[in-house]
Parts: structure tokens; C-alpha cells; sequence
């Protein structure tokens, strides 16, 4: 330690200058490396709350087609789908078939058909300019 106090008091007035500008030169480095570090924190951050939203969507979405798998291979979705979609019925029920009444015709329900209303090019641009 005292090795170190004398070389300090050895050097002259204009070494002190040059180790003094290398001491800021140093620290100024030191500065810039810590806000690199910084900045590579923030992004570091900001990607892992993207990942974790990603991941907790993710989780919901298996859980969902856990959900629906279970479902499908249920004992219920296959009745549903014979009763409903295949039209199956089970030993011991009875069909019904509905049946229009005799000399009854159906009428089919009329579509409305689309008007195009014709402008004038005032009206279009009053349209444009003033709306409605």
C-alpha cells in the first residue's frame, strides 16, 4: 500500500492530468457498457411478457381442445350425433314423422330483392363532402 502512496506522490503535476483523463476516459466506457447492458435488459423484458401472454393463450387454447376431445369421445356426443345428425333412434322408441296435411301446399317464403337507388353526381358529391 505504501508502494502505491509513493509512486502517486512521485508523479508530477501533469502525470496527474493524464491519469485523470484516463480515469473519465474509463468511467465513460464503463457508462456506455452499463447502457448497452440497459437497453438489452429492457428488450430482454419486453420478449419475455410477449412470451408469457403467448404462453397463457396457448395453455388456454390446449385446455380448449382438451375440452373438446373429451367431449367427442363421450358417450354423450355419440348419442347426440346418432340421435341428431345420423337420425338413429334406439330400440323402444317411436319415430315421428311430421307430415304436411293433405291438399295443403307450401309457399315458399319471397327473398327481397336489392334496390340500387340511381345518384346524381351533386348528390354524390353533397354525400361526400356533407354526409348525411
Amino acid at each position: 500500500m505504501e508502494k502505491i502512496k509513493d509512486f502517486f506522490k512521485n508523479i508530477k503535476l501533469n502525470d496527474h492530468r493524464i491519469i485523470l483523463v484516463v480515469v473519465i476516459v474509463l468511467l465513460v466506457l464503463l457508462m456506455m457498457n452499463f447502457n448497452n447492458r440497459m437497453t438489452l435488459m429492457l428488450k430482454l423484458n419486453e420478449q419475455r411478457d410477449q412470451l408469457s401472454t403467448q404462453v397463457f393463450r396457448l395453455e388456454q387454447t390446449k385446455q380448449s381442445f382438451e375440452k373438446q376431445v373429451a367431449y367427442a369421445t363421450s358417450e354423450r356426443a355419440l348419442e347426440e350425433y346418432a340421435r341428431e345428425k345420423a337420425k338413429l333412434i334406439e330400440e323402444g322408441d317411436v319415430p315421428i314423422i311430421i307430415l304436411t296435411p293433405a291438399g295443403q301446399q307450401i309457399n315458399p317464403t319471397p327473398k327481397p330483392q336489392a334496390t340500387q337507388e340511381v345518384l346524381t353526381r351533386f348528390e354524390v358529391w353533397q354525400e361526400l363532402f356533407f354526409g348525411d
